[in-house]
């Protein structure tokens, strides 16, 4: 059995390992998780309404509409039972009436993998002493700005991406990219776009592979990868948002986004080699404005199961969120979309206000 484990572990490495010396269609896909438990409990149906310092993620004209002088967040979720860690953190401050400059981190590690590829010794014996292990973890940096123009009701942001990306002392490679959005309000509905590497984002691998391991390779009739640029091309997303206020306590929040991408069909709702948009929707429901409790679809899959029937399938998220004074806490329950597998994941996020000037939308 261990044997078997071992193998596994060998051919997911190796076929990591190749994937990144290609161009692959999914690339830096760490940053496409989201970020923010309310985000996430709203199936990240988001970039519309967003209005605090996780816009420099989600949309970085949104964080023209932080209503305090300085606001900070961090997150924290695991995956695939805690075997994939993933955090982030971001702090936001107001340059001035109309612009605001942010910055955001984000980090995806699995640790301790297990490198077999010096399993077996120069006699042919499995000794598993001769086992290592590595991290894969993946790092962005976002340098966000936001301006709310003279044109009433709309706001604009950018925001630069560093990206830095490693498997143990393998591989690793350097990236750098750029996302742009947009917000505007028309009486009491609001729109959004976000292009997100809009000028493509290109990584820059570098490999340096012991020469044990490029004999493993070459002897499981795997490639050796070689030094390479990865690209991550442009996605647009599109939002549109509305609040519904009954009475003075309670409020119902509704947005619906759509993920456009143009590098071929996708399996997603709207496929086709032009253009596949991938829909989703999320809606918040609020008490006082200090209760809320949330909820969203979206992630739609089609595929065949072993006797050939086709499957359609989604994924809800659910979530809520406490405010105390300055203090925001959130929590969102997520991955569900295949619960016989376990495939969910608690989400916590917490958002602090400092130095409050003025209420915000």
């Amino acid at each position: 059995m261990r044997r078997k484990i071992a193998l596994l572990v060998l051919v997911v490495l190796t076929i990591s390992l190749g994937g990144y010396a290609q161009a692959p269609k999914y690339s830096n896909e760490f940053l496409n998780i989201g970020v923010g438990a309310r985000a996430l409990g709203m199936s990240n149906s988001y970039i519309t309404t967003v209005n605090d310092v996780t816009a420099g993620y989600w949309n970085p004209a949104g964080l023209a509409n932080i209503g305090n002088q300085y606001q900070g967040a961090y997150m924290h979720s695991e995956y695939f039972a805690g075997i994939a860690k993933y955090d982030y953190g971001a702090i936001a401050t107001r340059l001035d009436s109309s612009s605001v400059l942010g910055l955001s981190f984000v980090r995806f590690g699995v640790e301790n993998i297990p490198n077999t590829t010096e399993l077996i010794d120069a006699n042919g014996n499995i000794d598993y002493n001769r086992i290592t292990y590595f991290s894969a973890v993946d790092f962005a940096l976002l340098v966000s700005y936001a301006k709310t123009l003279k044109i009433k009701g709309l706001r604009v942001g950018a925001s630069a991406k560093i990206i830095r990306r490693r498997i143990g002392d393998f591989a690793g490679a350097w990236g750098f990219g750029l996302d742009a959005g947009a917000q505007y309000d028309y009486k009491k509905w609001k729109f959004a776009a976000m292009a997100r590497d809009i000028t493509s984002t290109f990584n820059a691998w570098s490999y340096n592979l012991p020469d044990d391991m490029k004999q493993v390779f070459q002897a499981t009739g795997n490639d050796i990868p070689t030094n390479s640029v990865e690209i991550t091309l442009p996605k647009l997303l599109l939002g549109t948002a509305r609040k519904f206020d009954f009475g003075k306590k309670i409020s119902l929040l509704a947005e619906a986004n759509f993920d456009a991408t143009f590098d071929g069909k996708r399996n997603v709702l709207i496929s086709s080699k032009a253009v596949s948009v991938d829909p989703h929707v999320g809606l918040e429901a609020g008490f006082m404005n200090i209760v809320f409790l949330r909820g969203g679809i979206g992630n739609y899959q089609s595929y065949t199961d072993a006797t050939g029937k086709t499957v359609h399938t989604i994924q809800p998220n659910v979530g809520v969120g406490v405010k105390i004074k300055y203090v925001y806490i959130d929590y969102a329950f997520t991955n569900i979309g295949n619960q016989s597998v376990a495939l969910y994941s608690n989400v916590f996020s917490v958002k602090v206000d400092i130095n409050k000037k003025r209420k915000l939308n």
